[in-house]
């Protein structure tokens, strides 16, 4: 999915600014459809680069994507183009992949029936344990305000480096620094570690 963008993108040598502008003024002209032709285009692939951050997976990044695309489309109508193009998409692309995640943790929550004991381990208080770490990041996590969730998420579970959450999140690289700083020190301060 994303190669194929990319290399689109670059054959037309436009530039995010000016594809940007063109979408803008395709919802002032209420050509929705193109517009939306347009997003994906220029957007998918890091949407889908954020999705796939978030998931781990190839298959339900692209859904996602799909998901927020035809999300955006129903919302064109109501776009008043108080942000940009780009953020108005990644703010649906994130409570998207939000709604996805709990939906996912739920899921996980109603299959975890038995705690799989095939680790090894013979010591039943040193699993007790681990489960309740794991409870307690779980918990101190829920408890992030949803921006420093996601970027905490997208440098420590996807492995993407400040600028690439930066570029995800729409914000610039000191402000993704201190957000994933702020929610390490409150995730610390939660689980009681210094």
């Amino acid at each position: 999915m994303a190669p194929g963008l990319a290399r689109a993108e670059m054959k037309e040598g436009r530039s995010h600014a000016e594809e940007a502008s063109d979408i803008e003024e395709l919802l002032a002209a209420g050509n929705h459809r193109e517009a939306l032709a347009r997003c994906a285009r220029v957007y998918a692939a890091p949407i889908g680069r954020l999705c796939m951050a978030f998931t781990g997976s190839q298959a339900d990044s692209e859904e996602l994507v799909q998901e927020t695309l035809l999300a955006a489309y129903d919302a064109f109508p109501t776009y008043r183009a108080e942000g940009s193009v780009r953020a108005f998409l990644f703010g649906i692309a994130r409570r998207i992949c939000g709604r996805f995640s709990e939906t996912q943790a739920r899921q996980k929550a109603r299959l975890r029936l038995v705690h799989d004991t095939s680790s090894g381990r013979a010591d039943a208080g040193e699993l007790a344990l681990e489960k309740e770490r794991a409870s307690r990041t779980r918990e101190a996590l829920s408890k992030l305000k949803p921006s420093e969730r996601e970027a905490l998420v997208l440098r420590y579970d996807a492995g993407l480096s400040f600028r690439e959450v930066a570029q995800a999140c729409g914000i610039d690289e000191a402000a993704a620094r201190k957000r994933v700083s702020r929610a390490l020190g409150k995730m610390r301060a939660e689980i009681g570690e210094e």
